[in-house]
């Protein structure tokens, strides 16, 4: 049993996810305003709240999706396989770019990748039963772990974390914590792992470097990815990695200020009087994470405990304003773009990360310098945008703008035709 949609909820959902795809697709990476860049290191960008909103926002839902506590096997059957699920799409991302096909190059390649990121995407979000769910989901992971270990050269560091995996991870923990726990067991699991995971950054010593550290490469989280996913992190860092194995246990605590939250939301209380509970709450913790980041700065990277409590009260007061204006104001004329895509933010995930990558594979001569070759997606960049645009940046931004709105027009014709994909 499902409790009422909160439409609010929605409108956030699609509002994150839109923000999402239009920072993760720049026309070039070159020229991009910098409040769409993550970070460098300590601090907190527009773009660094996103992923935590995701948290939030999916602890927030898990209440409305099971309003009545009920906890048996075939419960935890489909909470662990909803969450691998999620898992086995976020490393399908990874291998996408490596998968090898007897040889092939090219289209014909790009051709093979695609067929396969259909039958693993129908796989992992097709509507079957729980028992064929879990066939599906097991054989694609025993295909990742075999190929991950095996040897073979394509995919002995293909990375096995990152945003799904993590969402994934912290949905089966807080979900069991919601079934299984009162709310003030559940906040004192948060402050336990908030606490706890500040004393083991700022306390250990990290193997083979000395004293603790926050500093990027050289900290007790980027050492544990090191030792346990040797090579099998971000390239980008090669050692460490973002979403890394420590730095998911903060993550849990995002996810339970959410379900906190949501839960507050399913009280039987007048909704302005929860509009004003939400709103000193979202106060309190972004005063408490500016206070805490003195001694513990906000980064994303290592999700520390200051940038928890900072993300999650800007999320609850972002919620709170929606919650407001559509939810007791009735104010919901301008909803639909939103709502479309909040609805459905699963197959954009999915497919946001293949298309760029397939748009690379596409390559053919350049028209300005023929000697050399240009991939389809730079193609489309440089010659069809770019040239309108005296600003790179805005150029650049004018670029994720078309990517966003070619996406809308999809989910505009997903949602008359009521297809929603889920895991």
């Amino acid at each position: 049993m499902t409790k009422e949609r909160l439409i609010s909820l929605d409108v956030f959902r699609g509002f994150t996810i839109l923000l999402m795809t239009i920072v993760n697709n720049p026309g070039s990476w070159a020229t991009v305003y910098p409040p769409l860049l993550h970070s460098d290191w300590n601090g907190c960008t527009p773009t660094d709240l996103v992923f935590p909103f995701f948290i939030f926002i999916m602890g927030v839902a898990v209440s409305f999706a099971m309003p009545t506590k009920t906890f048996d096997n075939n419960t935890f059957n489909k909470i662990m396989v909803r969450s691998l699920r999620m898992f086995c799409l976020g490393v399908f991302f990874n291998f996408f770019g490596k998968i090898q096909l007897f040889g092939l190059e090219g289209i014909p390649l790009l051709v093979g990748r695609l067929a396969i990121t259909i039958g693993v995407g129908y796989a992992l979000m097709g509507n079957f039963s729980l028992k064929n769910k879990t066939y599906l989901m097991l054989s694609i992971l025993g295909a990742y772990l075999f190929l991950a270990f095996s040897g073979i050269e394509a995919y002995h560091d293909v990375r096995l974390l990152g945003v799904l995996q993590r969402i994934g991870i912290v949905y089966f923990v807080i979900t069991l914590l919601y079934l299984k726990t009162t709310q003030k067991m559940q906040a004192i699991v948060a402050l336990v792992i908030l606490l706890g995971y500040w004393g083991i950054m700022t306390l250990v010593p990290v193997p083979g470097i000395g004293l603790a550290n926050l500093e990027k490469g050289t900290n007790l989280a980027s050492c544990m990815d090191g030792i346990l996913l040797k090579d099998h992190v971000w390239t980008v860092t090669k050692t460490w990695d973002p979403e890394g194995i420590l730095s998911t246990i903060p993550a849990i605590a995002s996810g339970i200020i959410g379900l906190l939250i949501g839960q507050l939301l399913n009280r039987p209380l007048p909704k302005i009087e929860i509009a004003k509970k939400m709103g000193i709450a979202g106060i309190s913790l972004i005063a408490l994470a500016l206070l805490w980041s003195i001694a513990f700065p906000l980064n994303k990277s290592l999700w520390t405990s200051s940038f928890v409590l900072y993300t999650s009260g800007l999320a609850i007061l972002s919620l709170t304003l929606f919650y407001y204006v559509i939810d007791i104001a009735n104010y919901k004329k301008w909803t639909k773009l939103f709502l479309i895509w909040g609805i459905n933010p699963m197959i954009v995930f999915f497919f946001s990360e293949i298309i760029p990558q397939g748009l690379e594979m596409i390559q053919f001569k350049n028209p300005e310098i023929p000697s050399k070759q240009i991939n389809l997606q730079s193609y489309l960049y440089e010659f069809w945008i770019a040239p309108f645009f005296n600003n790179p940046m805005t150029a650049s931004l004018a670029g994720a703008l078309i990517y966003a709105t070619i996406w809308s027009l999809i989910l505009w014709t997903f949602y008359k035709h009521k297809l929603i994909f889920k895991v």
